[in-house]
């Protein structure tokens, strides 16, 4: 541990009190957490740091917010990305001309001139 202290004595401070870690040195403690057979919890023990403010800079990098460096041992699941299947679906067909409100196994066919306002009163008599 006494490598890692005199490390983060060289950790500007601000004037509260706390440390104030640069973008670069968060990123690099959120890869080491990438490493195999590392916990977010002895990442943040080696820097005394608490782990939810490790879980809160990995959400960063997630976000794309920080910039993570490559490390040794560091692994990523690969992903293949296929294209999406076309959804079909078939709607119902209608005469030129016409809507249709359909509620469960009532259909109101309209004249496409119908005024929304008459649309939506036909719609809320239907769901009553």
């Amino acid at each position: 541990m006494g490598a890692t202290s005199e490390f983060l004595a060289r950790v500007p401070r601000r004037a509260d009190g706390k440390r104030n870690w640069p973008s670069e040195l968060k990123a690099q403690i959120v890869a080491e957490t990438l490493i195999e057979g590392e916990t977010v919890n002895a990442v943040a023990r080696r820097y005394e740091l608490i782990p939810s403010t490790v879980s809160d800079w990995r959400r960063m990098a997630r976000q794309g917010k920080l910039v993570l460096p490559n490390l040794d041992g560091m692994d990523f699941v690969p992903v293949e990305i296929e294209a999406a299947a076309p959804v079909l679906r078939s709607l119902p067909t209608t005469p030129s001309g016409t809507l249709d409100v359909i509620k469960h196994d009532v259909t109101v066919r309209l004249d496409a001139e119908t005024p929304a306002a008459r649309i939506a009163e036909i719609a809320r008599a239907l769901a009553t």
